[in-house]
């Protein structure tokens, strides 16, 4: 199974100074212990004639988890603390991203090259054939991250500049896994008109459109309306590229339980942009039968009207055979709730709805959280792929051939493969490509 440890911690490191004499580091490590701290790398920084540095990493629960941890070591004779250090924060500071040029500036020809008067022909070219901008421009290799901030992971309405971490984050794995350049659009606009026309008089400088992290009902609509509007693909990721990982998980775990997906009855509990986007897309695979739960009428209209079945929590735990939450509220499925050989894909981030390690205790045949099923295993293959096709939009044959890609590379007895295996992300874009073609939305070229 794919279920990872320690995601649900704080990563702490402590630089200490240690005696440098036979078992000494070996009572730091227990008075770590003793407090529930769990230790993972060690590294020896430099040694002293008496003592020598050392930076141990800890993962605690929380800074008063921490506090408990420090005071311990404080009491060990021959150990002192110089320093907590958070690497989280110092992978963060001064951003994750930065424009930075193609090409080598040496002389004043090659500035003459890149700029005036050289750059002119260039231009002329595009004038006359606009489709040659995806050839000598970077627009065909670059993809709007765009946000109001409304529903930034399972924190909520923190607005957009919170969010920008988590848009740089995004831009990062795009150029990682699939050489694309994500670039972060943060808007202050929670009116969906603004939004729309806003995006609609930027687009001309991206090749894709990739819509993040903003709250449902208003994501469904603008993205609606972008998609009618502009001639390149538009994406909402928590919608589509949650779906696609979902799609993905439950190919390989109803074959592990010897189900048929179709025929399953899948539970939906949290009917926003991710629920929402799960119910679409596996409907469009050929489930039939789909009960969802939200706290929204709203939410369980547009269910009802996708053609599933709205009832409660209790409805949805009882009759589901695989139950998919993404509410953002931490701990809502209790393990009395699960029943035995249940498929338990608690979503939210950062925290579940339950503990991977709770719901398989409970009698799960299969449990995951956000961590593991992660759109991060979606969004770059599926943006390389249309790109690379130059579709003009993203549909669900598309989406289905991304989700087959993923199921079809993950190791046994695992739901998804890893997010970092860059094949994974070049066979996704393959099938996604493939998939535009078939369905005939590339743009014809001049």
């Amino acid at each position: 199974m794919n279920i990872e440890k320690g995601f649900d911690k704080i990563v702490k490191t402590l630089r200490v100074m240690i005696t440098d004499q036979p078992g000494y580091l070996g009572r730091l490590t227990t008075a770590i212990g003793s407090e529930g701290g769990n230790i993972g790398d060690i590294r020896l920084i430099s040694s002293g004639l008496t003592h020598n540095i050392r930076e141990i990493t800890v993962y605690v629960d929380n800074d008063q988890h921490l506090e408990m941890i420090l005071k311990a070591v404080a009491a060990v004779e021959g150990v002192i603390v110089e320093e907590v250090i958070d690497r989280v924060q110092q992978v963060h500071e001064g951003g994750k991203i930065a424009v930075r040029s193609r090409v080598e500036i040496k002389t004043i020809g090659d500035v003459r090259k890149i700029y005036t008067p050289g750059v002119a022909s260039i231009c002329r070219q595009i004038q006359q054939k606009p489709r040659l901008a995806d050839t000598y421009t970077a627009i065909g290799n670059t993809v709007a991250i765009v946000t109001n901030g409304t529903a930034i992971l399972g924190l909520g309405d923190i607005g957009p500049v919170a969010g920008m971490p988590v848009m740089e984050g995004k831009a990062v794995l795009f150029d990682h896994l699939v050489g694309i350049s994500g670039v972060p659009i943060l808007l202050r606009s929670k009116n969906v008109d603004h939004i729309v026309d806003t995006i609609w008089h930027l687009a001309p400088t991206f090749g894709a459109i990739k819509l993040e992290d903003i709250a449902a009902p208003d994501c469904f609509e603008i993205e609606r309306r972008l998609v009618e509007m502009l001639d390149i693909p538009v994406m909402h990721d928590d919608q589509h590229g949650t779906a696609v990982v979902v799609l993905a998980s439950l190919l390989n775990a109803t074959r592990f339980t010897g189900t048929r997906l179709q025929n399953a009855t899948i539970g939906i509990i949290g009917l926003g942009a991710a629920g929402t986007g799960i119910a679409k897309l596996l409907m469009a695979y050929g489930v039939k039968k789909v009960v969802g739960t939200d706290l929204n009428p709203g939410a369980m209209e547009m269910l009802q009207t996708l053609g599933g079945e709205p009832t409660n929590l209790a409805g949805v735990m009882e009759r589901a055979q695989v139950v998919i939450a993404t509410t953002g509220c931490p701990g809502l499925i209790k393990p009395d709730m699960v029943k035995q050989g249940q498929v338990i894909l608690a979503l939210s981030n950062p925290d579940a709805e339950i503990k991977p390690q709770d719901a398989m205790t409970a009698g799960a045949s299969f449990a995951a959280d956000g961590k593991s099923i992660n759109n991060a295993l979606a969004f770059p293959g599926i943006f390389r792929g249309a790109l690379d096709a130059r579709a003009s939009r993203i549909n669900n044959r598309m989406l289905i051939a991304a989700a087959k890609a993923i199921a079809s590379h993950a190791e046994e007895g695992e739901l998804v493969p890893g997010i970092l295996n860059r094949n994974v992300h070049l066979a996704v874009a393959e099938a996604v490509a493939r998939a535009a073609a078939e369905t005939g939305v590339i743009k014809p070229r001049d």
